[in-house]
Formats: structure tokens, sequence, C-alpha cells
């Protein structure tokens, strides 16, 4: 791997399938500097915006750092990285400057789908000690399944982008992911006749979706590798043979021991690859302070 000037590189410390890559602080300071010029709703509304502010972070980075993205989250043996500062600063790297950076990562590997649960090109969204929404996402005391995104909707989902924005007497809820490769029982499930069958995919009214969509759980990719689209809230199985053999895939990957799982601290955004990834959340310890907001990207690579 070359080194860039201006970035800190090494294995997670949860995986070495995992790239961890800090943003040293004097880098991140020029970024800001020249982010503040840009108002974020105009980032909004002006798509081409998007880009330019993507390239202006690339450049800062000698134009290096796009080729690093996209090789990570493409390259089978890894899929994804963690990034963030070398040294968080939330009074000087607000909420505003955070969606701006998450938008120049995003686009220096591709376009993200427009999120109707949110009516923009990201989503924020809060996890706190009451809710009553109608999926897990909001959920703090549930545990987030292990799952993809883009289950239900049209469009192709390449790769998804979560950054944590904010986090208040928050105990718990750490991040879990498992790529495929590693799960022990991808060859029984994969091979299973069930897998390969259409199964029906709708979605809550929160997520603003009205259709419903057919596929299978799992794929293969163009080098003939096993892929997979699944979340468990969202699948209407039209069998019996359906419904249990979605239950059998729960339980074998709730009960992999070949999870990865880690604190993502406020400022930092795990980038994955959405198709042999799948990611979910632990269950919070009760707090009735608890606060946790988060942003969303997803969608597809620059072809």
């Amino acid at each position: 791997m070359e080194k860039i000037a201006g970035l800190i590189t090494s294995h997670h410390s949860s995986s070495k399938r995992l790239l961890n890559i800090l943003i040293q602080n004097s880098y991140l300071d020029q970024i800001k500097e020249k982010f503040d010029h840009y108002d974020l709703l105009d980032i909004e509304y002006k798509p081409f915006l998007r880009f330019h502010i993507a390239d202006i972070f690339n450049q800062v980075f000698d134009g290096k750092i796009q080729q690093l993205f996209q090789e990570t989250l493409k390259d089978r043996n890894q899929g994804a990285f963690v990034i963030g500062p070398e040294k968080m600063d939330q009074s000087k790297y607000d909420t505003d400057f955070l969606v701006k950076v998450s938008t120049a990562l995003t686009h220096l590997v591709g376009t993200p789908n427009f999120d109707a649960m949110a009516g923009k090109f990201y989503a924020r969204f809060e996890v706190k000690h009451t809710d009553n929404s109608d999926s897990y996402l909001r959920k703090a005391y549930k545990k987030l399944d292990l799952h993809t995104d883009g289950t239900y909707v049209k469009e192709k989902t390449d790769w998804l982008l979560m950054m944590k924005m904010k986090e208040e007497n928050a105990n718990g809820g750490e991040s879990v992911l498992l790529h495929l490769d590693d799960w022990e029982d991808l060859e029984t499930f994969y091979n299973d006749p069930i897998a390969k069958e259409n199964f029906i995919w709708g979605s809550p009214k929160s997520k603003n979706v009205e259709y419903k969509i057919e596929h299978p759980v799992f794929f293969t990719d163009q080098d003939g590798k096993p892929v997979i689209s699944y979340i468990d809230q969202f699948p209407e199985p039209r069998s019996l043979e359906q419904g249990l053999f979605l239950n059998r895939l729960s339980e074998s990957l709730e009960n992999s021991k070949k999870h990865i799982a880690f604190k993502l601290p406020p400022g930092y955004s795990i980038f994955s690859n959405n198709y042999f990834l799948l990611h979910g959340r632990k269950a919070f310890q009760s707090s009735p302070n608890l606060y946790r907001e988060l942003l969303r990207q997803r969608g597809t690579f620059y072809q």
C-alpha cells in the first residue's frame, strides 16, 4: 500500500480485513477551510457541488486517496475501512462539516442513491431512549441483526457509508460486521436451491417506498463468488420452505463466531462493500439520556 501524506493507515484493531484510516488534523483543517466556502444547502440543491468538494478532498491528498478508497472497497479480501480524524474535536468539526466530509468520501467512489426515507442523497437519523418507529433501525435496546442495505429498492446498492455524527450516554451499541467469506455456513446456504428462488421484499411505511421487488438472497458476482442481498425484517416468504430457510439463515448469521465488533467514535465512518460484508449493531444498555445521531449514504460504484 502506497503511503499517502496526511493519512495514517493500519489494520483495524478488530480485524486485519478492516483498514483503519486516520486523517491528520492539519490536513483535515485544510479541508475544513476549503469546505467552509460551500453552504450545506447548496450542496444538497446543486448535485455538481458534491463532485467538486470530492475533488477538493482528493487534491488535498495529492489526488491519491480516491484510488485507495476504490481499491479497498472492491478488494474481496478487504471490502471496508474505518475513517476519521486523528483526533476528534466536535467543537471544530461540526455536523455540517461532517456531512460535507461524508459527501466527499462517497463521491470519490461513486454516486449515492436517492434516500426516500430522508428525501435527499443522504439520511440522518437518531437513536434515543424511547422510540415509536416501525423499524429496528432506531430501536436502541434491540440489536440490529446482520444485513445488507438496499434489499427493497430497485437501484443497485454497491456500497454503504455510515457515519456517527454525535453520541451521548451510550454504553453498548457496538458496530458489527461479518465478511461473507469468513462465515462458517456460507457454502451450505449458498448452495441451497431456495437461496436462488425469488423472494418478495417490501419495507415499512417510514422508508417511503411504496413498491415491492423480487430477487434471490444469493447471487454470483463477475468472478463467480457468492454475494448476498438480505435483511431480516423485509422479506415476505411465500412458502413454508422460504420461511424456514430465512429463519435458519438468520440464526446462522447471528451465531457466527467470525463477527467483527467495535465501538465507532463520533466523527468516524464505516465505508463498506454492500455485497460481501453484512453489518449490524449490538443493543445499547438502558439509559434515559441515550442519544446517537447517524448519517447514511449508499449507492453505486463508478463504472
